[in-house]
């Protein structure tokens, strides 16, 4: 026997090494996970072939090769179990981790949960709250224990307002009121703390807090992407020179009812520190969440001589130097309304 395998010439043995690298390739295609990504949401319909299922995969960034996906599903015989419906996959399995999973049905009840750019907390607690997703007013408990949540950036010292990024977010079932906001968290740790501020502290010499505030006001008060660092400009002016900033966001956030059309003379003089009509600086706290724009114009607000600016019905601003012309801006809107 031994003379047998003395006499294969070179053909064999290279023959043989192309098998066994073969075989390796495949096991490491197969067996080891392409890498640690997200789960992802895969979506099986009833009368897909085995091939579509590898294609969406491969499409998806979850397996290295469609075919052989294909090739193991039929040499196993799961080709046949493999569950119509939605399957959410961790990113982390292998290929044929996930050929398993695919038969086992991985199937998860979630619902997408949407916060749009400028919404309260008391908004999002609502919107969570109309979404089927949690409680009010538990939201709004969480919200306020800021002590019950960790991230790598400093936390505000009360309510987690102006830190709940908006985004649309992935809800599954079971997951709490707090889950939802440490998720938010998560965001704002990705989107600001490490893109934006490269985690540090402050920006130019501001406080991380300090522009999140202001980045707020110019949330609710600039309706347009091109004014946006405009009023963020306004606003910084004010705040240089002493001025109190007067800003009607504020003043809304204190009345606590929501966005009203018109403020009245009484409205201005309601007693709050988030009233600017009243109390220099900043109010004490973001009125809102800001989005990643209000975020930028606030940290790198456009330097402009204005002081003052009007709203217009279009949603534009009018801006100027003086409160002579503030004064002429105001009664120009009026007569456009």
């Amino acid at each position: 026997m031994r003379r047998r395998w003395r006499k294969r010439g070179p053909a064999f043995w290279l023959a043989l090494a192309i098998f066994a690298t073969v075989v390796l390739l495949v096991s490491w295609a197969l067996a080891v996970p392409v890498g640690s990504g997200s789960a992802q949401l895969i979506t099986v319909e009833r009368g897909d072939s085995v091939s579509d299922v590898a294609i969406m995969l491969r499409e998806k960034g979850l397996v290295r090769s469609a075919d052989l996906f294909a090739v193991a599903a039929y040499a196993t015989g799961k080709w046949r179990r493999i569950q119509a419906g939605r399957h959410e996959l961790d990113g982390s399995l292998s290929a044929l981790e996930m050929l398993d999973a695919l038969c086992r049905g991985t199937r998860r009840a979630w619902r997408w949960l949407t916060i749009p750019e400028g919404y309260s907390a008391q908004q999002i607690a609502e919107q969570v709250q109309e979404s089927g997703l949690g409680r009010a007013a538990t939201f709004l408990e969480a919200v306020s224990s800021r002590g019950s949540f960790a991230a790598p950036f400093p936390l505000p010292g009360g309510s987690l307002e102006g830190y709940l990024f908006p985004d649309t977010y992935r809800v599954g079932a079971g997951e709490s009121e707090a889950d939802i906001i440490d998720q938010m968290l998560r965001r704002f740790d990705q989107v600001v703390w490490k893109q934006l501020f490269h985690e540090r502290g402050s920006y130019q010499g501001r406080s991380l807090h300090d522009i999140i505030i202001l980045a707020s006001l110019v949330e609710w008060e600039a309706q347009r992407e091109s004014e946006r660092a405009i009023v963020a400009g306004v606003l910084t002016n004010r705040l240089s020179r002493g001025q109190k900033l007067e800003c009607d966001a504020t003043v809304q956030y204190a009345l606590g009812a929501g966005r009203k059309s018109r403020l009245t003379n009484g409205d201005l003089l309601i007693e709050s520190p988030y009233n600017t009509y009243l109390h220099e600086g900043l109010p004490p706290g973001p009125i809102c969440n800001p989005g990643e724009a209000s975020i930028k114009a606030a940290m790198n607000p456009a330097n402009v001589p204005y002081l003052y600016y009007v709203a217009r019905r279009d949603g534009s601003h009018v801006f100027s130097t003086t409160y002579d012309k503030h004064l002429e801006a105001i009664s120009k809107v009026r007569r456009e309304k």
